[in-house]
Parts: C-alpha cells; sequence; structure tokens
C-alpha cells in the first residue's frame, strides 16, 4: 500500500521514504492519501534548502534557518554574518539533515491533522 508513496511525492530522499513508509505502515489507504496531500504542501525540498543556504552564503546569512522555522537561529545568523560564514558552511554542508529534520516536523503535523479527521 505505501510503495506508492514515491510516485505521489515529487523528488523524494530516499532516507525520507523509509521514514515515512515506516511512519504511514498503519493508516488506510483514504488516510493515506490525506497524509500525502497535506505532506506534500508542507515538505521542503532538498534543493529548495540548498539553495537558500549558498544565498545566505552570498546575500544575507540565516535565509535557509528562516526558511526551516528556525527564526531565532535565523536572526542570529543574520547579524552575526551566518555566524562569521562559519554556521553557513556547515549548514551547506549539512543541508539535507537539515531538510530531514523539517520534514520529519512536517510529517508528525500532518499525521495529526489526520489523525484528527
Amino acid at each position: 500500500m505505501n510503495t506508492n508513496l514515491i510516485t505521489m511525492i515529487p523528488s523524494v530522499e530516499a532516507d525520507e521514504l523509509a521514514y515515512l513508509q515506516a511512519f504511514t505502515q498503519d493508516l488506510a489507504e483514504d488516510k493515506l492519501h490525506l497524509f500525502i496531500s497535506l505532506y506534500n504542501s508542507k515538505r521542503k525540498k532538498t534543493e529548495t534548502i540548498l539553495i537558500c543556504c549558498l544565498l545566505g552564503f552570498v546575500c544575507a546569512g540565516g535565509i535557509q534557518r528562516f526558511v526551516v522555522g528556525q527564526v531565532g537561529m535565523g536572526i542570529l545568523y543574520l547579524f552575526t554574518g551566518g555566524l562569521c560564514l562559519i554556521g553557513t558552511i556547515v549548514d551547506i554542508i549539512n543541508h539535507k539533515a537539515l531538510t530531514f529534520e523539517y520534514n520529519q516536523k512536517m510529517a508528525m503535523e500532518a499525521m495529526g491533522m489526520v489523525k484528527g479527521f
């Protein structure tokens, strides 16, 4: 039943797919489709976070942190120049982990909405 997740979620990473399959294994077909539609509207692609990290490196530091909902860190990066560019470089290297962490939160939020229906 969950094998169709890969076709319904564009540009899903392998670790994200494994997480979602384990996370949604007990959902009925209609609830699964509702979850996928809610999750697709909330999730971020790794390419988007990488582009924001690169923009943060070139323009204003912290853009990537604002995008993933970490406003406090975004303000800190903005005023410190991405923590003297070191934090921005670390975020460029770890952009997949930032994206996966954000997408996990969005999956939990979408699951809460699905279970509420």
